[in-house]
Parts: structure tokens; C-alpha cells; sequence
């Protein structure tokens, strides 16, 4: 009796969810590319942070339009520096809206905290890196 072997494609498939998300889901999964070099910050807490500026392009008919979107990661691995102006990268991770005082008045600013920042090239970690976080909504199989 021989038993089937799941495809490299259907071993990194992105397990399917039935409904909705679970309450309290915050998942952002972007393709786009760099608008400008990454911006490294040292933070007062000893914490670093990388800044990106993501340029989204729509598919389409609305291929036209373009949407910026600001991507911060905190404490990034050494490789987050090395994207250039114009990488085609994925980001996976979660929408925040942050409020600061400015000038005297209190300011806000909705980004996307970057979990993972990685190639658009490296096909298989991107499905892996999106695969996983849509692992994290997936509700628990039930042992049978």
C-alpha cells in the first residue's frame, strides 16, 4: 500500500479558513515596491526600527492608481537594510494606528508593523511567511 505524498505546492497551500477570521484578526500581507531607501532609527529604548515606504500598485483596470503605504519593523534582523529604492518586497503583518503630539496638537498615523519583510523574488518564503500567519487564524483541528 503506498501513501500519497501531499505536492511541494499543496504542502505550502495556505490552510483554508471556513467564515469568517476569528475575532480580533489584524493580518496585512502587501506586495509593492520601495519608494525609498530604508530608514534605520535607533529608538530611546534601545530598540531598533527600520522604516519603509511601500508603493502598491493596483491590477487592472485600476492599474493606474498607486497607494503609499508606511511599513515600520522593530527590531528587524541585519538583512532588513539591505533593500534598495525600488525592491519588489512582500510584507506580512498588522495595521496600526499610532497618536503623537506635534506642534501642540495631537497627530496620528495608521502603518503596518512588518513582521517579515522578504523578496518578492523568493517565491516559496513569501507563500511560507503568508502561509504560516494564515496558520495563526486557522481554528484548532478537532482531534478525532
Amino acid at each position: 500500500m503506498s501513501v500519497r505524498r501531499p505536492s511541494t505546492a499543496e504542502a505550502a497551500a495556505p490552510p483554508a479558513l471556513v467564515g469568517a477570521p476569528p475575532p480580533g484578526t489584524n493580518l496585512v500581507v502587501l506586495r509593492g515596491v520601495l519608494s525609498r531607501e530604508p530608514e534605520v532609527r535607533a529608538l530611546p529604548s534601545g530598540s531598533t526600527l527600520v522604516a519603509y515606504e511601500l508603493t502598491v500598485r493596483a491590477d487592472g483596470p485600476d492599474a493606474a492608481r498607486a497607494e503609499s503605504v508606511p511599513v515600520c519593523w522593530f527590531d528587524p534582523p541585519a538583512a532588513a537594510t539591505g533593500f534598495a529604492e525600488g525592491a519588489d518586497v512582500v510584507v506580512v503583518g498588522r495595521v496600526r494606528r499610532r497618536f503623537f503630539r506635534a506642534g501642540g496638537a495631537t497627530a496620528s498615523r495608521t502603518e503596518v508593523v512588518a513582521d517579515r519583510v522578504l523578496s518578492a523574488r523568493s517565491t516559496a518564503r513569501c507563500r511560507e511567511a503568508v502561509a504560516r500567519s494564515l496558520g495563526q487564524l486557522a481554528p484548532p483541528k478537532a482531534e478525532g
